[in-house]
């Protein structure tokens, strides 16, 4: 099947291809011409958007990142710190809002529905599909089953988005790619002090403390964060209290060595899916099963890891670190999972800059390894959360290792030809202390190349292509699968895409476009059989995801009277079975084909600011493999303003679905949506106001 746009593109598809080097010089003069020249520079730190061109006007650590990431031949993104640090930011569905390409939208708590490009399409709790990391460090635990709660908006300097096969430096093959959450330091955080109160609605309120410091060759970041609520809905409450300290010493020019500790005490109550009748007219009520058996998820974590840069050369710099993670979870769900994970790990890489053959050239190698053990009991809810019969007691130990390579070679001054790839190998080894006949354990290998092509003009805009393949083994909450013995017979994820775009900045534009088509075999795909029945997991025959991802910041005007800024993401994802035996071409469930989101941000010269924005997803979107039932789209708009004010004082006020707009944000996928009323549907939260104050010193 031949790669089709939509038929009714969105008009930002529109604005942004005319912003595009090859067509938006003529814009962008007549543009210009129409605008006043600019008065001072500009802070450029809330864009996500990746330029080669370095902004002035972002922080050199930003600045810095956004550079290195340029160089990808794919679709990348930086998220500043200073793009939310004016709004209630709780998860990753508050912080990569503006990221197209990417869905995340809240199910309770911290606890998103992540995808990239439509990785983990059907996983209906928990993560997969992409690496989650905090300094190169995964959350992941080693067999790639990912959490969320462990991250902390609030303590990131700036978060990398590397979509798909994009996400090598990492040595990641996944569909979705990666996502790095970097720690603030003593050397780049922008203040000395920093205390920050909010409150809102749901009974909301969170604290968060932070000091840096610097003293000769050492320097120290310390941050804490208490949050608490009530939640939307009912049987929502939380309670959490996060602690990282880094402590780095410099040992020359560009060589350190850096030590980072996070602790996390977390206690969330959680109120499960709900009919999708429920989600629509009673969205708040919890599903009666979550009360009396008291669904949550309680995790005690800490993770430590020791981290160096060090630079040989001007020409050849080395990254790497050890770490490990220590976690418990106490689960209560229709039954009890008590689990206890410990992570290990390391990782090196190699970076370097020069000549090969004359032409200009730079590279980058190296290796993740880890590994890991899970003590999984599984026990009857007797009710309240209290565990009864153990009915489930193994020992689930995983490894990984990624070996990967990539390298540019500038043929021309502007045109670069890229290669690259990563090895792969993960083990899963079972041992079942119920019934030793039901141990297993199975090995998984892999070659994962990737080649491209990037282009960039003399003021940093570029386009790129790439083909890479992409390989993605089960974890263990794919093969062991109750009542099957052993492991569920599963091949690993396979997938080919071919990605081509455009990024950078005409006169009042910045523009960030790509388009990809992947084609997939063996899809790991998860449906619900029944509400109170954990999700299976099958291989799917061959299936295609296919979409396009356009930012596009306008700048409308800029001088004396303030600046104006129309901020546009849209992505269009068309996924799909290709002949499947059971289900045709039927499109695959949950992520919704278009989503649009708008902003239109004010700042006014004396200090304060003032940003309606929407979100529009127009049509429904189907929630069962069968393409039977559809759950409704929807727009909810929101207002964020702030001022501020003397002494290093900031305020603000984050107002959200200002129409109380009853709707349902994601849903877990069925097998056939008319079979019954699953409680799969995860209700939007209604109108909220949160309201805050940052003050630094």
């Amino acid at each position: 099947m031949s790669f089709t746009p939509p038929a009714a593109p969105c008009a930002l598809l529109a604005a942004a291809s005319l912003a595009a080097p090859a067509h938006a010089h003529a814009l962008a003069q007549a543009s210009a011409q129409a605008l006043p020249p600019a008065a001072s520079p500009v802070a450029e730190v809330d864009s996500v958007i990746v330029t080669g061109a370095r902004n002035p006007d972002d922080p050199a650590v930003v600045a810095e990142a956004r550079d290195r990431l340029s160089r990808t031949p794919g679709a990348v993104a930086v998220v500043a710190a200073e793009s939310y640090e004016d709004r209630y930011a709780l998860a990753l569905s508050d912080t990569l809002r503006s990221v197209p390409g990417v869905f995340a939208q809240r199910r309770w708590g911290e606890e998103v529905r992540l995808s990239i490009r439509g990785s983990g399409i059907g996983q209906s709790v928990h993560l997969r599909g992409v690496l989650l990391a905090q300094d190169g460090v995964p959350i992941n635990a080693a067999d790639g089953f990912g959490e969320f709660q462990e991250l902390d908006p609030l303590i990131a300097r700036y978060t990398e988005v590397y979509k798909g096969g994009n996400a090598l430096r990492f040595g990641g093959a996944a569909l979705g790619g990666a996502i790095n959450v970097v720690t603030p330091t003593g050397l780049n955080t922008p203040y000395d002090n920093l205390l920050r109160f909010e409150a809102g609605s749901f009974e909301t309120r969170r604290l968060h403390a932070a000091s840096a410091r610097r003293h000769g060759d050492w320097d120290l970041y310390a941050a804490g964060t208490w949050s608490g609520g009530d939640g939307f809905r009912d049987h929502q409450e939380a309670d959490g209290k996060r602690l990282t300290v880094s402590v780095g010493r410099q040992l020359g020019q560009d060589r350190e060595v850096r030590l980072i500790v996070q602790g996390n005490a977390l206690d969330q109550d959680l109120s499960a899916g709900a009919t999708q009748k429920d989600a629509l007219t009673n969205p708040r009520a919890a599903t009666p099963g979550a009360v009396s058996f008291n669904y949550g998820r309680n995790v005690d974590s800490l993770r430590t890891t020791l981290q160096t840069r060090w630079r040989f050369s001007d020409s050849l710099v080395f990254e790497g670190g050890i770490y490990g993670s220590d976690r418990d979870l106490y689960h209560p769900v229709p039954v009890v999972v008590d689990n206890h994970y410990r992570t290990y790990g390391g990782f090196g890489r190699f970076d370097w800059n020069g000549r090969l053959m004359g032409l200009r050239a730079d590279a980058f190698a190296g290796a993740y390894y880890r590994t890991g053990d899970t003590d999984a009991r599984v026990f009857t809810n007797i009710g309240g959360g209290q565990r009864g019969f153990r009915i489930g007691d193994t020992l689930q130990q995983a490894s990984g290792l990624d070996v990967f390579a990539e390298g540019r070679l500038f043929v021309t001054d502007r045109f670069a030809v890229i290669g690259g790839g990563s090895w792969g190998r993960a083990g899963r080894d079972l041992d079942n202390h119920l019934n030793p006949a039901n141990d297993a354990d199975t090995t998984y290998d892999w070659f994962a190349p990737r080649i491209g092509l990037l282009w960039e003009d003399d003021n940093g805009s570029q386009v790129y292509a790439n083909l890479t393949r992409s390989v993605e083994p089960p974890s263990f909450y794919d093969l062991v699968q109750s009542p099957v013995p052993q492991f569920v017979p599963l091949d690993e994820q396979k997938a080919w895409t071919a990605e081509i775009g455009a990024r950078g900045r005409r006169g009042p534009f910045r523009y960030d476009i790509s388009a990809y088509r992947a084609a997939l075999k063996g899809e790991l795909l998860n449906y619900v059989v029944t509400a109170d029945i954990p999700a299976a997991t099958f291989n799917a025959g061959d299936t295609v995801h296919q979409g396009i991802e356009a930012g596009l910041d306008w700048r409308l005007m800029e001088g004396g009277p303030g600046r104006l800024t129309l901020r546009q993401t849209y992505t269009w994802s068309d996924f799909f079975f290709d002949g499947d035996p059971v289900y045709g071409d039927n499109r695959l469930p949950i992520i919704p084909e278009h989503a649009y989101r708008a902003e239109l941000k004010y700042d006014h010269p004396a200090g304060w600011f003032v940003a309606p924005a929407v979100e529009w997803v127009p049509r429904d979107i189907h929630v069962d493999y069968a393409n039977t039932v559809k759950y409704p789209g929807y727009a909810t708009l929101s207002l964020n303003a702030g001022i501020d004010l003397p002494r290093g004082v900031t305020v603000f006020a984050d107002l959200r679905n200002l129409t109380n707009e009853k709707y349902i944000s994601n849903a877990g996928a069925v097998v056939d949506g008319v079979t019954g009323a699953q409680d799969v549907y995860q209700p939007g939260e209604g109108r909220a106001a949160f309201v805050g104050m940052r003050v630094t010193w």
